[in-house]
């Protein structure tokens, strides 16, 4: 497959360096701890990986919490949610080590760090079950101590950064907390303010708000100020390394949208030793989006516990953002966002699923929103395991290629839920329901394939927790499972 730089390519690039080479899909560390790829393919929990309806009684005091925190539809639904917590969630949870002040979460799979995505998923539903409210504090804590000792050590433009992920120092080489200053020298999909309203409005901790949103009001003063480079409002990706697949890492790791993504200095600064090829020259929908998805979290935490002067600031910029993304991004004939090139903000033309997710954030127009659903419906988005992560018509399609085409649940999810917030209820209960059968069918997996929903990568990776947020919101009858 041609592409206009050697950067980019489906597997792990030749001439990465090692921190790239660890982190490229967050797969081959695996296999630089020992670790068999093999195990991630382990048969789905009827044949062993989970519990049955003969099983004794709850062993630990999370297992007894979900028993009783849901009421499924069906005995499957309840044996899913448990297994959703005790292999994503449960297994995720690590005790307090240098420099991790508290408790911390890592994905799974072997990787060992607390990454910004996942995090955001698996608090969501930790928040559900009772006497959790301190550990949860913690592991946000973790992110904003980062932040803080980022900030005294970086000049001022990099200041208020929380890195893609944050690891302890018992890492492997090259991967762990004494890299913290050089690597990861790139953030991650800015979800963490999402994540934090999530777990508010789980169990109403006004004491995690108000520690948190400092803390993601520089964050996200950063990514205005680091990532929407011409002031209009949209964010492109970018790393103080000045590594393109670095810069990559900020989004969804292989996307299409980057293909020709190359790195410049900041057209809003002096060039200098201060102002590298840091930064990405196409703004793409997926991470404005989820920066105006927290920013609307902002201020719903803000209003909840008083700080409207916080509300008043972060509203003009979900207005611009709004405003930007139907103007510039907007395309009627795909009928979803697109990314652009910076600085004429000329469309790119592939539609991948980072066009579809501003649903989920309320992007769109009534009438766009109309428009996105129609092309969900049809043969570019509709494959037999939805969502595919890049249009089924595009020459870039394939359908297990990694988000070149393959089934993430949290793109999915995200994609579904939109919908539904938009009143296309009966498109989305088909979407979930064809979601969850496949995975109540073949376990809980990091990504899937788009045409068989064969599993592909990390078995039970923390943030496909997801896809029992999907059940929760009822979107399917079939697998309707609520909080108690």
């Amino acid at each position: 497959m041609k592409r206009d730089t050697p950067d980019v390519q489906p597997d792990v690039p030749s001439s990465a360096s090692a921190e790239t080479n660890m982190l490229y899909g967050r797969r081959s560390i695996l296999v630089s701890l020992g670790i068999a790829t093999a195990a991630l393919y382990l048969p789905s929990w009827a044949a062993g990986s989970s519990k049955n309806e003969s099983d004794p009684a709850p062993q630990t005091e999370m297992e007894r919490a979900v028993r009783s925190a849901f009421v499924p539809r069906n005995p499957e639904m309840l044996r899913f949610a448990e297994n959703v917590y005790r292999f994503c969630i449960e297994d995720r949870i690590v005790s307090a080590e240098p420099p991790f002040r508290h408790a911390w979460l890592t994905p799974g799979g072997g990787y060992r760090g607390q990454w910004i995505w996942d995090t955001t998923f698996i608090t969501d539903l930790l928040a559900i079950l009772p006497g959790q409210v301190e550990l949860i504090r913690g592991i946000y804590d973790n992110f904003w101590d980062f932040q803080d000792r980022w900030s005294h050590a970086k000049p001022e433009y990099a200041r208020g950064m929380i890195a893609n992920f944050i690891a302890p120092d018992s890492g492997p080489p090259g991967f762990n907390g004494k890299r913290w200053l050089t690597f990861p020298a790139y953030s991650q999909a800015p979800l963490l303010g999402w994540g934090v309203e999530r777990v508010y409005r789980r169990n109403r901790d006004q004491e995690l708000v108000r520690t948190a949103l400092p803390h993601l009001e520089a964050f996200h003063d950063w990514y205005w100020r680091e990532r929407d480079l011409d002031n209009v409002g949209l964010v492109t990706v970018g790393s103080y390394d000045g590594k393109i697949q670095d810069a990559r890492f900020e989004t969804y790791d292989n996307e299409v949208d980057l293909d020709t993504l190359q790195l410049t200095p900041h057209p809003g600064r002096a060039k200098g030793p201060e102002n590298g090829p840091w930064y990405g020259n196409i703004y793409i929908p997926a991470n404005t989006s989820y920066l105006l998805l927290s920013e609307m979290s902002l201020i719903k935490m803000a209003k909840a516990i008083g700080d409207h002067a916080l509300a008043a600031r972060r509203r003009p910029f979900v207005r611009k953002g709004i405003n930007a993304m139907r103007r510039y991004m907007w395309d009627e004939s795909q009928g979803c966002f697109l990314a652009v090139r910076r600085p004429d903000l000329r469309k790119l033309s592939t539609a991948t699923v980072g066009g579809m997710v501003p649903l989920y954030a309320r992007i769109p127009t009534k009438a766009q929103a109309t428009r996105m659903a129609e092309m969900l419906a049809g043969p570019h988005w509709n494959t037999p395991l939805p969502v595919p992560t890049v249009d089924a018509r595009s020459d870039q399609y394939r359908s297990g290629g990694f988000w070149r085409g393959d089934v993430w649940p949290a793109t999915s999810y995200q994609v579904i839920a939109g919908l539904a917030k938009y009143g296309h209820r009966d498109l989305a209960a088909n979407f979930s329901g064809r979601l969850l059968d496949d995975a109540l069918k073949v376990g809980i997996s990091e990504h899937y394939n788009s045409q068989t929903g064969a599993p592909l990568g990390v078995r039970n990776l923390g943030m496909s927790s997801v896809l029992l947020t999907l059940a929760l919101e009822g979107l399917n009858p079939r697998h309707a499972i609520r909080v108690a």
